[in-house]
């Protein structure tokens, strides 16, 4: 059978694309077998096993919140003019004292978070695993916060409340928001204080978690098992 040059070259352009596809892709494509598909997908949940943990782990420590100023818990934008009125009337203690506790809420409630992604781990199919494996670096992350962020508002809300009278949030939201009446111009303001913090942590965690992702799927260093190297170490 007579190999033009065209074909011989288009043969050529074939291969050497097939040498750059990452093993782990590879893995997922047809013909191989269900025990390479099946360690793919176990690649990725323990991955995501270790990625939640390190999470959970990380916004949960005391300062987890507070000293990361990726996910820190600022005043929204509707209390911006109290804070100006305060620290202009010399009561920014009274603020900083208010974003504290509102951080340190986030840090106490951040455990709850754990077995709801543990729970989502276990349900995710093999062709959620495909998706998610050739999808970005923070594939998985959309993906868990696609499935879990209504579960996880529902259970953050108690321990947040908790977390929040434990820390003085309301109290010192009220300190904050009453000194502002004792100044020129005051006027009270209407805020959800509960749904603020329980938003705010929840876009806290999934900030972190996508963090973790990356380092997972792009670092070595963060490759900590046999298995995540041999799914991620070619990409």
């Amino acid at each position: 059978m007579k190999i033009t040059f065209l074909t011989f070259t288009a043969l050529l352009t074939v291969l050497a694309a097939s040498a750059q596809i990452p093993d782990s892709l590879k893995r997922l494509g047809a013909g191989r077998t269900a025990s390479d598909s099946g360690q793919t997908a176990s690649g990725l949940k323990q991955a995501l096993e270790i990625g939640t943990k390190n999470t959970v782990s990380l916004t949960g420590a005391k300062d987890g919140f507070f000293r990361d100023e990726a996910i820190k818990i600022l005043l929204p934008e509707k209390l911006r003019p109290v804070e100006k009125a305060l620290r202009f009337a010399g009561q920014g203690q009274i603020v900083d004292d208010f974003v504290l506790s509102m951080n340190r809420a986030a840090e106490k409630a951040a455990p709850a978070a754990g077995s709801i992604f543990n729970d989502a781990i276990q349900r995710i199919s093999f062709a959620d695993a495909r998706s998610i494996l050739t999808g970005g670096d923070t594939a998985a992350t959309m993906y868990f916060k696609g499935k879990t962020s209504d579960q996880l508002r529902t259970a953050f809300t108690p321990p947040v409340k908790s977390a929040m009278e434990q820390a003085g949030v309301t109290q010192r939201y009220k300190a904050m928001t009453s000194g502002l009446q004792t100044l020129p111009f005051g006027r009270s303001v209407n805020f959800d204080l509960d749904d603020y913090v329980v938003n705010k942590t929840l876009d806290g965690l999934f900030t972190v978690l996508g963090q973790e992702e990356k380092k997972i799927r792009t670092n070595p260093a963060a490759q900590v098992t046999p298995l995540l190297r041999q799914v991620f170490g070619h990409r």
